[in-house]
């Protein structure tokens, strides 16, 4: 009965069931145990077949308890379609049962397109595969003031050899490009070892960032890299693994293996393409449109070509729409428009036709204006195909940055087939870091019934086009089951069972060998250049709130590296802080392109599933809350004794350090005191603010936006636009009261930092209105948006906007007490429940 073996394996019911069947006559017209594997229905409805027979029951969770034993040589085409609806948690013969031409269209052009993808890679350059696989992580802003932050104008790199102790530093130029730093590494190991006169090729080498899965490698300077930038303005040493091309030839082998296999598997009886849908509209259908439409295409027309038209007709506010247009040279125009849409339908199709070829040579706008083409004010197939040839002009990086909205946005195109659906897909198969952002983009929201389909359709196209990525996707699918379901057992033994003996029982589960292996060697979800490796069992833990989310953490491979944290959440929803956050990594992007960095730290966070997802934890960081209160002896005083925070960061921050620490700390607190204010973040208690041991201030849990302030009683418990409280300025102030200087430079910052912000006001608008689809609890209306252009004034000239937030920063500092309070007792409440 599976009821009660529900912690065996496949495998062993395989050999259970072959012990049976020798007591029967007909077993000897069986073929040999390994020719056999059970398949199942799971919880997904999707048909999964069993093939690694190390997997347990619990972990494939059945939907009825019945398996059915078959043969393991079925068709690979089949094969396929099980392990694609397994990793997407739909099964695609729910697509076939739809019988939809739309449905059917959709997919054949997909397929051809993710095919067409598959082949272009065979015969790949082991250089161009890992360019593919592995494309290098670019900051799209270097900052100015990045020299400060060097050795005399140079920069340390570490670099280890591959299979081998060896280990160099060198001091080099930031302007440096990769292959230059391969050839120094190795004419100084050859010179060590006295093998000066071999002859080594550093085209033959790569260079790794040590630990993970992030190349260093192309024409580009070395500070342009990602990871050394954030080494240096982190001053961290960074370390690099000089990596032999045979080690990248057999990856890319065992890609190439898996990608043979697909194209020579036989492909599935999918319908043929239909013919391409109309696209024009007849003359009786543009008859029966709302006049609105071409209202609207008329005047989306004139505001691009005659762009001065607008200042006439405000200049005029007594005369009439007709009155003053005429005034211009264009009324001739308006008018034989004007009449066509509306008495004679011939002239109707010739203007659309018009405004069709138009959009064809139209100018394009950068990728940040066209996004606003894509809400749902502008229907047009033309004019949403005209706004995705803009994005094409982005970079991986920047479209990085606005995946979550475009993702959002496809649940306003009128058809499957449509110009977004077909760039997302293209740009995803073409590099892996997007690609995987946009399966857990897709597939978190594959349950709700609404995008179902369509949602599911992108994602059997990505995984039948990039099929060597599904196995890593797939890890990463079980790692996440495997987290929901010792998630359950903890709320399930929560209330019987105290702390101690819960952690105990947690990380007995853990060293179980079905979670340890589901859980370690994979690649992160939330950065799949951070591989977490082996489990940290002892430092495991599930944290106090309601819903127990666990604090898994793993051993670091790179050399003196932290340990490497995640936090898995099932039952709150984190797309709100997935926003939030990719609303402060953008604008810490304004900032830099601006010369102004504010060392902001938008951690990682990633919605996975209804509910369900991870977030980074940060290292070396600690809660303002528990810095206060492990300097009292008193709960109640903890939240009044402004020396904690400095004494602290004096721990860990000798001479100079100390001095690069406040720094750090008065730049990070400018930047989230000017973030929380226009973004109007909320309970933003002792707990919800942490400082790293570097000084970087940062906040967390952003379950409040847009001005949506926790209140009790009917009593606004927040009564300060942003944070700023006496020990935040003490720190600052380097705890001389009479340090003006370092306090007026902090509010120049904020000042500053404000102006940047505003003058991208319609870019913040844009984004927050193309997340309207998603459900967000406050983030239902258009009216929601309404705060965001309070904060930024963006009704107000300059001078109007910078005066209103020198009130608003002046009104912080003067009612910081309140905040004291409301942290007191935050801590007090705290202190109790320990």
């Amino acid at each position: 009965d599976l009821c009660y073996c529900v912690f065996l394996t496949s495998g062993m019911f395989v050999h259970l069931l072959w012990k049976q069947a020798h007591t029967y006559p007909l077993f000897h017209l069986l073929m040999e145990i390994d020719s056999y594997m059970f398949s199942c229905v799971n919880q997904t409805a999707v048909h999964e077949e069993l093939e690694d027979e190390t997997r347990r029951l619990c972990d494939v969770r059945p939907f009825l308890p019945v398996l059915k034993l078959v043969t393991r040589n079925c068709d690979p085409g089949e094969k396929l379609d099980s392990k694609i609806g397994v990793l997407i948690g739909k099964g695609l013969h729910e697509f076939d049962a739809l019988q939809d031409p739309e449905v059917n269209d959709f997919r054949s052009k997909m397929r051809r397109i993710s095919e067409e993808k598959i082949q272009s890679l065979v015969g790949l350059s082991w250089m161009d595969w890992l360019k593919h696989t592995y494309p290098p992580e670019q900051e799209p802003v270097v900052p100015e003031n990045f020299q400060d932050k060097l050795y005399s104008g140079n920069l340390v790199v570490a670099v280890h050899f591959d299979n081998c102790q060896d280990v160099f530093s060198f001091q080099v130029s930031p302007n440096m490009n990769p292959i230059k730093l391969n050839e120094l590494a190795i004419r100084k190991r050859l010179t060590i070892h006295g093998k000066e006169d071999e002859e080594i090729d550093p085209a033959d080498y790569v260079l790794q960032v040590s630990g993970r899965l992030e190349y260093v490698f192309g024409d580009h300077p070395l500070i342009q890299f990602q990871y050394i930038h954030n080494c240096v303005m982190n001053r961290t040493l960074p370390q690099l693994t000089l990596v032999e091309c045979c080690t990248i030839k057999k990856m890319c082998e065992q890609e190439m293996i898996a990608i043979e296999v697909a194209i020579n598997r036989k492909s599935s009886n999918l319908p043929l393409p239909l013919p391409p849908k109309k696209t024009r509209a007849t003359t009786s259908e543009l008859c029966n449109v709302n006049h609105s439409v071409w209202d609207f295409c008329f005047y989306f027309l004139l505001l691009k070509i005659y762009p001065s038209w607008i200042s006439s007709l405000k200049c005029n506010k007594n005369g009439s729409f007709h009155e003053t247009f005429n005034k211009c040279f264009n009324g001739l125009l308006y008018q034989i428009v004007f009449l066509s849409s509306y008495f004679n339908c011939n002239l109707i199709v010739f203007f659309l036709k018009q405004l069709q070829a138009l959009l064809q040579i139209w100018p394009k706008l950068l990728p940040r204006e066209a996004l606003e083409l894509l809400d749902f004010n502008y229907p047009d197939q033309y004019v949403r195909e005209y706004a995705v040839g803009c994005l094409k002009q982005m970079s991986d990086e920047e479209l990085s940055q606005y995946l979550l909205q475009l993702v959002q946005v496809l649940k306003y195109e009128p058809f499957l087939d449509c110009a977004l659906s077909r760039f997302l897909l293209e740009r995803a198969l073409a590099n892996r870091r997007i690609g995987q952002m946009l399966f857990w983009h897709l597939r978190s929201e594959i349950h709700i019934p609404a995008v179902s389909v369509q949602f599911g359709l992108i994602l059997e196209a990505y995984c039948r086009g990039s099929v060597a990525h599904m196995k890593v996707l797939a890890k990463q699918v079980e790692a996440l089951n495997k987290m929901k379901t010792l998630n359950s057992l903890i709320k399930l033994n929560a209330m019987k069972q105290s702390k101690a003996k819960g952690k105990d029982a947690m990380h007995t589960c853990l060293k179980q060998n079905a979670y340890r292996e589901a859980l370690s060697d994979l690649q992160s979800p939330l950065n799949p250049s951070v591989i977490l490796s082996e489990l940290h069992v002892e430092k495991c833990k599930y944290m106090d709130s309601k819903m127990k989310p666990l604090w898994i953490v793993y051993n670091n491979k790179m050399f003196g590296g932290d340990l490497v944290g995640i936090i898995f959440k099932n039952g709150d929803d984190l797309r709100q802080d997935m926003l939030t956050l990719q609303i402060l990594r953008l604008m810490d992007v304004l900032w830099k392109e601006a010369g102004l960095d504010l060392r902001i730290l938008p951690y990682g966070c990633l919605a996975t599933g209804d509910h369900s997802g991870l977030i980074e934890a940060v290292s070396g960081s600690e809660t303002i809350a528990d810095i206060q209160l492990n300097s009292s002896n008193v709960a109640a005083a903890a939240a009044f004794n402004k020396d904690a925070l400095l004494n602290w960061l004096k721990e860990y921050n000798l001479g100079d350090d100390l001095d690069r620490a406040t720094e750090e700390f008065t730049l990070s607190c400018a930047g989230y005191c000017v973030a929380t204010y226009v973004l109007g973040i909320g309970d933003r208690h002792s707990d919800n603010i942490m400082v790293r041991k570097n000084g970087q201030l940062f906040h967390i849990d952003f379950g409040h936006i847009l001005g949506n302030f926790k209140s009790k009683f009917g009593i606004k418990r927040e009564r300060v636009p942003f944070i700023l409280t006496y020990d935040f300025i003490h720190v600052i102030q380097q705890g001389k009261t009479g340090n003006t200087e370092k306090f007026g430079r902090f509010r120049q910052y904020c000042e500053e930092a404000y102006l940047i912000l505003r003058k991208h006001g319609n870019l913040f608008i844009t984004l927050f209105a193309l997340m309207l689809t998603a459900g967000l609890p406050e983030l239902t209306s258009v009216k929601d948006i309404q705060y965001l252009k309070d904060s930024l004034a963006l009704g107000k000239s300059e001078e109007e906007a910078l005066k209103q937030f020198k009130q608003k920063f002046d009104e912080a500092l003067r009612e910081s007490w309140t905040t004291k309070v409301n942290w007191m007792a935050h801590t007090v409440r705290k202190d109790y429940r320990s």
